[in-house]
């Protein structure tokens, strides 16, 4: 891959700037935030061009944001940030990707590190068991289409009214794990019918579930709060909308390429199709579009009842015994209406904000963040590569100033998943990662060396420049004992 040339201007601490004049019709400039190792490779990504090309959306505020974790993806790049105004913007598929809210959530225990070591194969098997994975799996639970138009409209509740979890889980979720503005009007008979059997299931590529120790706690006070204890145990469930999302997102990327044309929107990319927020096209991908992060909201909650339940039956305890409580759901991959000063210091305008591959990170005493959690922030969780670590950080009141409100999401890939299935093979991955305690189940070697832990930045490096830059403040970091992948 050729090196990126464009114009990459320091612009403070852990920030480069794109000016706006690098190509005629930028409409705001371009803002990476990188250091160090992660500024190198970006050089020879082009993620950054896609960060330019997203400064030409109609209606962008401020600047075409791109977190640490950068790297390519489909008209945004993977960790693109942009807000749109609402009374004169766009609203963007590639903004928000093809796995609609593909978010992640933590599960808190009761649990020693020295205890899930002594049955870690067996906790893990359980896991694997309970919950489906793999492309085109079925889910552990029957929906018919009329389940499946509640979960649209009714999200995580949906799932907790019908058994699958408590009722506290849906305070501990990004928008309670429901989006308002839902419709199922908006969505297509083939993306019901790919989602009808998929409620529940885990997936493929790097989704994943973590048993992963405490290994390190960076503020007491705010790890208090949020669940968190040095030495104890917390899972990780890492999942999105399935194909229901997957074809919600194929279906408006074909009805926004008509609109650019119906409206007269000039793209420097057509992977950035999109139409007016308040167009019919552009209304009813929204609704589309919240009905499918609902649909991964219900998922991920089906799927934390059936690990409560397995790991309940590995560790041979009660749940109410084991805690397995929900410290919080964050989406990854969405777009919400919000509202954020156009400038720093000015009065707040209604945007929408695309976050894809990027997380809300909303500071201390916003009404959005629980009201347990409001003094501190909204946890921020960071995952990482099952080799190395994830983290736990806390929205902060630079993140509101500078980001919309969001962070990074993750470590961000490094090299392709056909690069990894070139150079690594299954065996050594596994035999290397169980030599250093980490037992790995996967349902298939191909998806399991694409997720290898060579194939993505360090997360700590990430993480430390989202910390550096003020966009999150580190809470704690977790190290991975039992993965499971798709």
């Amino acid at each position: 891959m050729p090196e990126w040339k464009g114009p990459l201007r320091k612009a403070g601490v852990c920030r480069y700037e794109i000016p706006r004049d690098y190509k005629p019709g930028m409409r705001v400039p371009g803002v990476i935030y990188a250091d160090g190792a992660v500024l190198d490779a970006l050089r020879l990504d082009e993620a950054p061009e896609q960060v330019a090309n997203v400064a030409f959306l109609p209606g962008i505020v401020r600047a075409s944001l791109a977190m640490p974790d950068i790297h390519l993806g489909y008209g945004f790049a993977i960790g693109g940030v942009a807000a749109t105004r609402v009374d004169d913007g766009v609203i963007s598929p590639g903004g928000v990707g093809y796995d609609i809210n593909c978010g992640v959530r933590i599960l808190t225990s009761r649990v020693t590190a020295e205890q899930a070591r002594e049955r870690l194969e067996g906790l893990v098997r359980a896991l694997f068991s309970a919950i489906p994975s793999g492309v085109g799996s079925k889910g552990a639970i029957k929906t018919a289409h009329g389940d499946l138009r509640r979960i649209c409209a009714e999200g995580a509740a949906w799932a907790v009214e019908q058994g699958f979890g408590r009722e506290r889980d849906v305070e501990f979720c990004e928008e309670n794990g429901r989006m308002k503005q839902a419709d199922a009007a908006a969505v297509s008979d083939k993306a019901f019918k790919r989602g009808l059997a998929q409620v529940g299931t885990l997936g493929s590529g790097n989704h994943f579930i973590e048993a992963s120790e405490i290994e390190e706690v960076y503020d007491e006070d705010i790890a208090a709060a949020y669940g968190l204890k040095k030495g104890f145990v917390a899972f990780q469930i890492h999942s999105g909308s399935r194909g229901f999302g997957h074809q919600v997102c194929t279906d408006y990327i074909s009805v926004m390429t008509g609109a650019v044309g119906k409206y007269g929107i000039s793209l420097p990319d057509r992977q950035l199709a999109c139409a007016p927020v308040k167009s019919p096209e552009g209304g009813q991908y929204f609704a589309a579009m919240s009905c499918a992060a609902n649909y991964a909201w219900a998922n991920r909650q089906v799927m934390t009842h059936l690990a409560r339940q397995a790991i309940s039956r590995a560790l041979g305890k009660p749940e109410a015994e084991l805690g397995l409580d929900l410290l919080y759901d964050v989406a990854h991959n969405i777009a919400k209406i919000e509202k954020h000063p156009e400038r720093p210091g000015g009065p707040p305008v209604t945007v929408c904000v695309h976050r894809k591959g990027a997380t809300r990170a909303f500071g201390p005493g916003h009404p959005d963040v629980p009201l347990a959690y409001r003094k501190h922030g909204q946890p921020v969780l960071v995952p990482g590569d099952m080799g190395r670590c994830s983290f736990v950080m806390a929205g902060t009141d630079v993140a509101m100033q500078e980001t919309f409100g969001s962070c990074c999401h993750g470590a961000g890939r490094t090299m392709s998943r056909a690069s990894a299935k070139k150079v690594l093979r299954a065996q050594d991955l596994i035999a290397g990662l169980k030599a250093r305690g980490i037992f790995v189940k996967a349902q298939s070697m191909g998806s399991l060396v694409e997720e290898a832990p060579e194939a993505y930045k360090d997360v700590s490096l990430v993480v430390g420049i989202a910390e550096q830059a003020g966009l999150g403040k580190k809470v704690a970091r977790l190290v991975p004992m039992g993965v499971i992948k798709g």
